[in-house]
């Protein structure tokens, strides 16, 4: 079936410039615009794409003079495609663009994006931790520093556009993009993820939301696959981090998702890419695909009879770039139109959000040159080194302590696992070193890594240390196994590190295309701790990983648990402080701790019905909960004050009081709780309202005080009206399922509907009070 499209409704305003070069344009330098060029992805490109990816990009990628006659819309990953030194991808850059002035009839530039969900995906850029270490450490103002470093080295090498952040929901711990989202509350998500929205745009480049929306939701936490979500579950769960980015990050770019809802692809939905992010929220940026996402309406989804028509489709549906290049909207789209199937009206749209970016970002500019600068940029320097160990320390969890932990001075430690002395262990699936370093075996690294053996060593100076590998992330062989116990029997602790290798497609234990039908470790890993734990040596089990595990058997063995997820460059030190007591550990489970694979999948965030219950025999509470952590200290809550009504309109005021009682400094993570107690609809037996981080001194004191607007309640309601409604409402500080002081609230007047003007994003103020005891 072809489509034949009407014209679009809706005019997009544009400058006196924009509508002077779209008056000048044929229909070939129109789509130019609307399409992006690979340069080198093809098969000794580096970065190894999926074999139905593998089919459109060919193995010998198109040349830019021949592609871009017309002109161009994005330039594709010039420095996340292969090692290039930063001043060499600086030339390869400069070089297209003025060719591009030069040679193309109206001298447009493009737009260059690179991936930079953990750091600017290039070589010889600093690593940061993963998302889901964002999640972990409940700091946004520190992702929003990380976001504008990262934005600093882009800026400084000439891109424009960054495909992150990730503000998938997750709802699968089985599902391999786990370690690119920031964790399974939707405020949490969008807390941090606009943080980073703005960090990052601070500096001049433009930020790109993924996966709008869908994807994290898909069955059986496959990779691409269907989503069954229904319609209430998507507005109030997985859209929240998306409408937060949106109103109050000012986000100018959207990525769509490869997802298709109850059988509609969202490339081809107009109610999600029009409807809902530019006529409900006003989004006036640009939509661009998830690479080769239009072109797979037409080859994976079948709703489009060829590619043409599947150009059709997404365009209509709102889709304005083609990435990463331009298998559909160049000659199969120009035919369209030529046959009166499309209105040129269509790519008018889109090619003036188009240029209105390229506005924006100065690329219209008559004098627009780049400054030719053959130097190089430290793409690593010590200020993001810095934010980077910051946030690594910030985001290590310790799950469980019997008092073996912190490491005591002179102590024999013997280090094993197969994550001990690796230091791809450390990075995530979109980190140089394993989305692109994988490919080109002998290139160095380009950044310092330490393994987590070798910091380990450097921390416990005064410590012997020994090593055994035990055996690999993910193969059956056990003869190293024997070598693992002689190694813990020798020794008054074992340290051992275990958990995953991050790759693409199948190629790691997690990463895109990488999912699981069970929560093991994987490979032996589970064997080699079963048999340091036979020895009798205490052991303190290091997991890092890209998801949560279902270990509740370690949590319950171990001397203690640590949790790290992907770390980044400088994880290792970070772990390494937390295990010698450097660090006071301050990170919170993001996500559950799994019970098993056959509880998935699973969120904190279910109605009592998704509870325990007596008419089923299956145990449903994870292992250890969202926003759990413990630390080397202890703090006590108390003087919980909330107004005892607000308006459904309103905000929440709400201060509690927390103390470290312990002999120690730590950090609390102060996080508010809601039950609403009757809605119209089933709600959530807890849900998280907002949080504060408390650096707090031995025998210190402080009030929080937070201001939470009521949105954060916000349901659709039985006519899929987003509403906040009147009724009591149970508030405690803890954990979802721990409430170490509560208090409640009542809504109070009509039920409320939500808009485009209410606030989302919580704010917090601490205020420094009297010693324990004296207060």
């Amino acid at each position: 079936m072809t489509h034949v499209l009407g014209a679009p409704t809706t005019t997009e305003p544009a400058s006196d410039r924009v509508r002077d070069l779209l008056g000048r344009m044929t229909l070939e330098e129109k789509l130019g615009q609307l399409v992006g060029l690979w340069i080198g992805a093809g098969a000794d490109g580096g970065d190894v794409v999926a074999p139905l990816q593998d089919a459109m990009v060919g193995d010998v990628p198109p040349e830019l003079d021949g592609f871009a006659v017309h002109g161009l819309g994005h330039l594709t990953r010039v420095f996340g495609t292969k090692p290039l030194a930063p001043a060499a991808g600086r030339k390869v850059l400069r070089n297209a663009q003025r060719w591009l002035q030069q040679n193309t009839r109206l001298g447009i530039p493009a737009i260059a994006h690179e991936e930079c969900l953990t750091g600017l995906a290039a070589w010889q850029a600093t690593t940061f931790p993963t998302p889901l270490a964002w999640g972990a450490s409940f700091d946004a103002d520190l992702v929003r520093e990380m976001g504008r470093a990262i934005g600093e080295s882009m800026a400084a090498l000439g891109v424009h556009q960054g495909l992150a952040p990730v503000l998938d929901v997750v709802r699968d711990a089985r599902w391999g993009r786990v370690e690119e989202c920031i964790g399974e509350d939707p405020f949490l998500v969008g807390e941090v993820g606009t943080a980073y929205v703005q960090g990052l745009q601070d500096t001049g480049v433009v930020a790109t939301l993924k996966h709008f929306v869908g994807y994290s939701a898909s069955r059986a936490g496959r990779n691409l696959a269907p989503v069954h979500a229904g319609p209430r579950e998507i507005a109030d769960v997985l859209l929240v981090p998306f409408e937060m980015a949106v109103l109050d990050g000012g986000v100018r770019s959207v990525m769509h998702s490869y997802a298709e809802v109850d059988g509609v692809p969202v490339a081809a939905d107009p109610r999600l890419l029009t409807g809902l992010l530019r006529e409900r929220w006003g989004f006036d940026g640009t939509l661009v695909a998830d690479y080769f996402g239009v072109a797979f309406l037409h080859t994976l989804h079948g709703v489009a009879a060829d590619l043409g028509d599947a150009a059709a489709q997404a365009l209509e549906a709102g889709v304005d770039v083609e990435l990463p290049t331009g298998n559909a909207y160049l000659a199969p789209l120009a035919e369209q139109v030529r046959a009166g199937r499309v209105p040129e009206a269509l790519v008018d749209r889109a090619v003036v959000r188009v240029l209105r970016q390229k506005e924006e970002l100065g690329l219209l500019d008559a004098d627009f040159v780049d400054d030719g600068r053959d130097s190089d940029v430290d793409l690593d320097p010590p200020a993001h080194r810095e934010l980077a160990a910051r946030l690594a320390e910030e985001s290590v969890v310790l799950l469980a302590n019997d008092g073996v932990l912190p490491l005591r001075p002179r102590a024999h430690v013997a280090v094993i696992g197969p994550n001990a002395d690796r230091h791809e262990a450390l990075f995530g699936c979109y980190s140089f070193v394993n989305h692109v370093l994988a490919h080109h075996p002998g290139t160095a690294t380009g950044i310092e890594a330490p393994t987590v053996l070798a910091a380990l060593r450097d921390e416990l100076l005064s410590t012997h240390v020994s090593y055994a590998r035990g055996c690999a992330v993910d193969d059956d062989d056990r003869s190293q196994l024997a070598s693992a116990v002689a190694t813990a029997q020798g020794a008054d602790v074992a340290v051992l590190v275990v958990g995953d290798q991050a790759g693409l497609f199948g190629r790691g234990t997690v990463g895109e295309g990488c999912d699981r039908d069970d929560l093991e470790l994987p490979g032996v890993q589970r064997d080699l701790v079963e048999a340091v734990l036979a020895t009798g040596t205490p052991v303190v089990l290091v997991l890092v990983t890209g998801r949560p595990y279902a270990i509740g058997w370690a949590v319950e063995r171990c001397a203690a648990v640590v949790q790290a997820f992907f770390p980044g460059q400088e994880g290792a030190a970070a772990v390494a402080g937390v295990l010698s007591g450097r660090v006071n550990p301050s990170g919170r489970l993001p996500v559950s701790l799994p019970r098993s694979a056959g509880a998935q999948p699973a969120s904190y965030l279910h109605p009592t019905l998704g509870g325990a219950s007596s008419v089923s025999n299956v145990e449903t509470a994870p292992v250890l909960p969202f926003g759990h952590g413990l630390s080397y200290t202890t703090f006590a809550h108390d003087a919980l004050d909330v107004p005892a009504q607000v308006p459904t309109g309103g905000r929440l005021d709400v201060s509690v009081r927390v103390r470290n009682t312990g002999e120690r400094a730590g950090t609390e993570v102060v996080q508010l709780y809601a039950r609403d107690l009757v809605a119209s609809v089933t709600r959530p037996v807890a849900q998280l309202l907002g949080w504060a981080r408390v650096p707090l001194a031995p025998g210190e004191s402080a009030v929080v005080h937070l201001q939470v607007p009521t949105t954060r309640l916000a349901l659709s309601d039985r006519r899929m009206h987003r509403v906040v409604e009147p009724g009591d409402v149970e508030l405690w500080v803890g954990t979802p399922v721990e409430r170490r002081v509560c208090a409640r609230v009542e809504l109070v007047g009509g039920v409320h509907e939500v808009g485009t003007g209410d606030e989302r994003l919580s704010t917090s103020r601490v205020e420094r009070g009297a010693p324990a005891g004296e207060g």
